[in-house]
């Protein structure tokens, strides 16, 4: 049988389904997926394959916004990949991915994730390019700061906005919780 991806917004979801995706990522980050790491994928697009034991892979892309060389670009943020530890290495997460940068490619400037180190070479394998500049965020109480802790861990998928240039920062905007 071929998996296949049902794509679907949060406001579709059904609440049977929306606590399933929570179980699904609760197991697979190992107890490391709080509120607030739920809460960041809510309100977007959301990649899922089902299978004979319920849901297998998910992903979903969110809009942020993210200025480069002084211009806001309309970001497609991905968020809460996962797949199923018994389904892991059989090409489940790649099928999320091709629907979620089918969805980047072709509604948003630019597309950017925060990747794990497992997460890594999904990423890479899939033309996401590391982002070789500095990250910053617009904080509501100190203005812009840097954060070179997620200099190393920030991907990049230039969509329809072109070439980025790393001598100028990606700005992100605020969130509660990890801000990428």
């Amino acid at each position: 049988m071929t998996a296949r991806v049902r794509t679907v917004h949060t406001a579709d979801l059904a609440p049977s389904e929306l606590d399933a995706v929570r179980r699904l990522l609760d197991a697979a980050f190992d107890g490391d997926f709080g509120d607030e790491d739920w809460d960041h994928g809510l309100g977007g697009m959301h990649a899922l394959v089902h299978d004979g034991s319920g849901i297998a892979a998910h992903g979903a892309v969110v809009m942020r916004r993210v200025r480069h060389r002084g211009r806001w670009l309309r970001t497609g943020y991905v968020e809460n990949v996962a797949v199923r530890a018994d389904a892991r290495r059989t090409g489940l997460g790649g099928l999320v991915m091709t629907e979620l940068e089918r969805i980047v490619d072709r509604a948003y400037d630019l597309g950017a994730l925060s990747a794990s180190d497992d997460g890594a070479r999904l990423y890479t394998s899939r033309a996401w390019q590391l982002w070789s500049g500095q990250v910053h965020a617009l904080s509501p109480r100190d203005g812009v700061v840097r954060l070179p802790e997620e200099e190393d861990s920030t991907y990049v998928r230039p969509a329809l906005a072109g070439p980025l240039d790393p001598a100028y920062e990606l700005l992100f905007d605020w969130r509660d919780g990890d801000v990428l």
